[in-house]
């Protein structure tokens, strides 16, 4: 099977840029990944995030992707705890939720903190907005990640109180799978999603960890569901003093990488193409000669709540209610 030329475009590295707009391909959906390098100020995380949605949404981006914890990286734990939000409320959610309807794209919120149980963690939530401006499906982070690498030290569960549950949703681009980050080394995860056609890894990687594993890791998940991954990701120096890998990256089925950022903001576009991608499921069946099922938890398929339609009251096109 001949690999697949990735699309080239232009979009803006740095301030000031101007985005160049490729051609539109008939049959395709144009999608994009946004690399931040986030601090401990919620508010200036927002409007950075604003900024490069902007950028996105004027090369044609109809999905967008947020990293991480886009809206807050913080000096300490306790920081993050300070600003986590009930699920429906908080300045956060209502960014996205504003920035999704303003745009009419659908708006993946990478990572946001949301009440956990205890008072002392969060959950780390990955939300996901239609073109209305509506919460469609929320997924916690199930696999908490720990490092001890001599002056290298990650303790996730400290902070972070896991999810149960996976979660897909099927959306106008196709069936979206869930996951975040540290859940990328779990294959068996992926698998327990039923007929995925993307898959979002909003992620944070370290920059020792990521050098050695992220690419690699990000192309296995793609080649092995025959799905196209977008992972946008932290990736710079933070005020903390940690630094994030960054290599946001969108790959399609076949493990080519489309488009890829390397370090510092910015924004990864790509499109989509459904028929490109059956074609290579049609080819190479591998999704149907499994024989090995792996246990499943608890899967959540979501359907989106579309408004039903009434006649307007002067008998012309249905509007939604």
């Amino acid at each position: 099977m001949p690999t697949k030329k990735p699309v080239k475009t232009t979009v803006a590295r740095s301030r000031g840029a101007q985005v160049k707009k490729p051609a539109p391909q008939a049959g395709t959906v144009r999608v994009a990944a946004i690399q931040m390098a986030s601090g401990p100020n919620v508010s200036a995380n927002l409007a950075e995030a604003e900024r490069l949605i902007e950028l996105a949404v004027e090369a044609g981006a109809r999905m967008i992707v947020l990293p991480e914890f886009f809206c807050i990286m913080g000096m300490k734990d306790a920081d993050v705890v300070r600003v986590r939000e009930a699920e429906g409320h908080g300045p956060i959610q209502a960014f996205l939720a504003r920035t999704a309807k303003k745009h009419h794209i659908w708006l993946v919120g990478g990572s946001v903190p949301l009440e956990a149980s205890t008072a002392n963690k969060v959950r780390n939530s990955c939300l996901v907005y239609d073109e209305r401006g509506k919460l469609v499906a929320r997924y916690d982070k199930i696999h908490l990640f720990g490092l001890d690498l001599g002056n290298e030290h990650y303790q996730e569960a400290k902070l972070i109180e896991p999810g149960d549950k996976v979660v897909v949703i099927n959306s106008p681009f196709g069936r979206i799978g869930l996951s975040v980050c540290y859940d990328l080394r779990f294959p068996e995860l992926y698998r327990a999603m039923p007929d995925v056609d993307i898959i979002v890894v909003p992620s944070a990687f370290t920059a020792t960890t990521g050098r050695a594993h992220f690419e690699t890791l990000i192309r296995a998940r793609a080649i092995e569901n025959l799905a196209y991954v977008i992972a946008p990701a932290q990736g710079g120096y933070h005020l903390s003093g940690r630094e994030t890998h960054g290599d946001s990256m969108i790959v399609d089925p076949w493990g080519v990488v489309l488009d890829r950022l390397p370090r510092g903001s910015g924004v990864v576009i790509a499109n989509i193409n459904p028929a490109y991608q059956a074609s290579l499921r049609k080819s190479l069946p591998a999704l149907k000669h499994r024989f090995i099922q792996c246990q499943q938890i608890e899967v959540d398929v979501v359907e989106r709540r579309v408004p039903a339609k009434r006649l307007s009251p002067t008998g012309g096109e249905p509007v939604a209610k």
